[in-house]
């Protein structure tokens, strides 16, 4: 299975949500590849979208070995079996998560230009492009669920099933058409899988906000 391009995976993935009434639906595509999927889905519910901003957390040396994440104001969450690997401790990475939380913030200072999101007592559902560990999502599920959503919902098109499973712990429900023992990495499920630039991400949200 792999889907043409992220728009293809957002229609999927807005088929495959159960039937019924969303209260007052929020749609939050993680940035920035989570973006195109959030907005086909937020176009099947006629739901508001917006972004959540979640940054990786990576190793000493290993930028891409993400062993944590942390969002713009939330506290940073750890993978505590991948630190203990490689003989890290959180305080090791307080510099990386510093840096990582900045960048968060100017993310998010870019997208939404000084708007604020109500999250409170609405059903907001995080989407993303695919799950590989799921650290990000995580920490995006967290920020939000402090807001008081009335429903906390994790939507992403294609995931490694034991990520997905540890997220089920943070979400009120779980929507993944297709889950995948044998995942390695969320691009090989894409024909069309091109970085998201930021220029995409604010399209996006203006059309949205037009349509």
């Amino acid at each position: 299975m792999r889907f043409a391009d992220r728009a293809a995976a957002g229609r999927a993935l807005a088929g495959a949500l159960p039937p019924g009434e969303w209260a007052d639906p929020l749609v939050l595509g993680l940035a920035r590849g989570g973006v195109p999927v959030a907005h086909e889905v937020a176009l099947a519910l006629g739901a508001e979208l917006d972004v959540a901003v979640a940054r990786k957390i990576g190793a000493p040396g290993r930028p891409e070995f993400g062993v944590g994440a942390v969002t713009a104001a939330g506290e940073p969450i750890f993978d505590l079996h991948a630190l203990s690997a490689l003989g890290l401790t959180p305080s090791d990475l307080a510099t990386t998560c510093e840096a990582e939380r900045r960048e968060a913030q100017r993310r998010l200072d870019v997208y939404r230009s000084g708007r604020t999101v109500r999250v409170a007592g609405r059903d907001v559902l995080i989407v993303d492009d695919g799950l590989a560990t799921g650290v990000t999502a995580r920490a995006a599920l967290r920020e939000a669920r402090e807001g008081g959503p009335r429903r906390l919902v994790l939507a992403v098109p294609v995931a490694a099933t034991q990520s997905l499973g540890l997220l089920r712990t943070e979400a009120d429900l779980v929507v993944c058409p297709h889950e995948r023992f044998d995942f390695r990495s969320v691009g090989r499920f894409y024909r069309r899988f091109d970085q998201t630039t930021d220029a995409e991400v604010l399209a996006l949200l203006e059309q949205h906000r037009h349509d």
